[in-house]
């Protein structure tokens, strides 16, 4: 049956929206905050820079987002400016951004590093009226912001949730069961979302006592991973292995909660480390079917990822980028749910799906997202 659930949820996803002209078969809202530059047609994208912001080079998944963008954005015909802001540095990003702006950019696409650092330096882009597209991570506290481009984070935790708590069969279980709680960077508005929605699956098995937390780490900040290091997460899980006795031949782990992948990595490490085999090793979830997490998976030492299809968003990226300069109205399919401390911003939701070995080859070598060999 599990099988068969994660085949359906993989065909629905491939299924995602994908739209063939500015505002079709989507909901539609004018540009929230800036006024777009009117062109036409193919002429739209002839000689315009787009600025594109990334976070850091250092992990597998922003390396594909940027490359991604770069190769869509070029083949409509756009001149990119793509910065990588080093390992995570917010002066370089905002001095990038400078840049970018003083550099004839006419629309910038932003996956900030913290969400709430960018204020200062995006007003330079709203009084030079550059429209400003946030890129899968909220930027927070500016009104510069014109659109969001992201996948369903929210939806994520909550595959992340029921992955566990249909592994653990936790309607029909009498438990208890043991799992730990591990999530993002404290300063990425998106662990709102991701450790939400697990937690609103989660979190009435906890209260009734059929899951156990046994570190008593249930809050958001006490299962934060600073930059979503996979260093961090390793520690905190070793860490969490020495104070509470886990061990496959000690106090049983039947679970543990990660975010993402990078921290998926860092609690496999530490798991192993301890003694764990793919035979005995606890449920671990993830996000972002990074390579060395799949290889995991098939390895049997990570249960599931989640597959966001940089691909997918990328394109509808250039799509928003298009009806922007061509000053029609902009996708969106989500004008409720994410407020950035300045009011809602239009958002466009791409969908995750629930990978795992059941699926993995449909999902990413058939689609040619992987090559074979890059999984061996």
């Amino acid at each position: 049956m599990m099988k068969k659930k994660l085949l359906s949820l993989a065909l629905a996803a491939m299924m995602t929206l994908s739209l063939a002209a500015c505002g079709g078969g989507a909901t539609s809202t004018p540009a929230a905050s800036s006024t777009p530059v009117a062109s036409s047609g193919a002429a739209a994208s002839t000689g315009v820079k787009v600025g594109v912001s990334m976070p850091t080079q250092s992990l597998q998944r922003w390396n594909q987002d940027g490359s991604n963008m770069e190769a869509e954005l070029k083949a409509a015909g756009y001149e990119v400016d793509l910065q990588y802001a080093g390992d995570n540095d917010i002066p370089t990003q905002v001095n990038q951004l400078e840049n970018m702006i003083t550099g004839g950019c006419k629309v910038l696409v932003v996956a900030a590093i913290d969400g709430g650092s960018l204020t200062e330096v995006l007003k330079t882009a709203k009084d030079a009226n550059i429209p400003v597209i946030s890129y899968d991570r909220l930027i927070m506290n500016s009104d510069a912001v014109s659109y969001y481009a992201t996948f369903d984070n929210y939806k994520v935790g909550q595959f992340q949730g029921n992955y566990i708590k249909d592994a653990l069969d936790l309607d029909n279980q009498a438990g208890p069961f043991n799992i730990e709680l591990v999530t993002g960077a404290p300063d990425d508005n998106n662990v709102n979302f991701f450790f939400g929605g697990a937690m609103d699956v989660l979190q009435p098995y906890i209260d009734s006592g059929k899951l156990v937390v046994p570190s008593g780490q249930t809050s958001k900040a006490q299962c934060a991973t600073p930059n979503w290091s996979t260093e961090e997460s390793q520690k905190r899980m070793e860490n969490l292995i020495t104070s509470n006795g886990y061990g496959p031949s000690a106090t049983k782990l039947d679970a543990v909660l990660c975010s993402n992948d990078s921290t998926a990595n860092g609690v496999t490490n530490a798991l192993l480390g301890a003694g764990y085999t793919a035979d005995n090793m606890p449920i671990v979830t993830g996000q972002d079917c990074d390579k060395p997490s799949v290889k995991n998976m098939l390895a049997g030492t990570q249960s599931m990822s989640i597959f966001k299809d940089t691909r997918t968003l990328a394109s509808q990226v250039v799509e928003m980028v298009d009806c922007i300069l061509q000053g029609k109205e902009v996708p969106v399919n989500d004008t409720k749910t994410y407020d950035n401390g300045t009011g809602v911003i239009p958002s466009f939701l791409c969908d995750p799906v629930i990978c795992t070995q059941d699926n993995y080859k449909e999902l990413l070598i058939d689609s040619g997202y992987y090559a074979e060999a890059d999984l061996a």
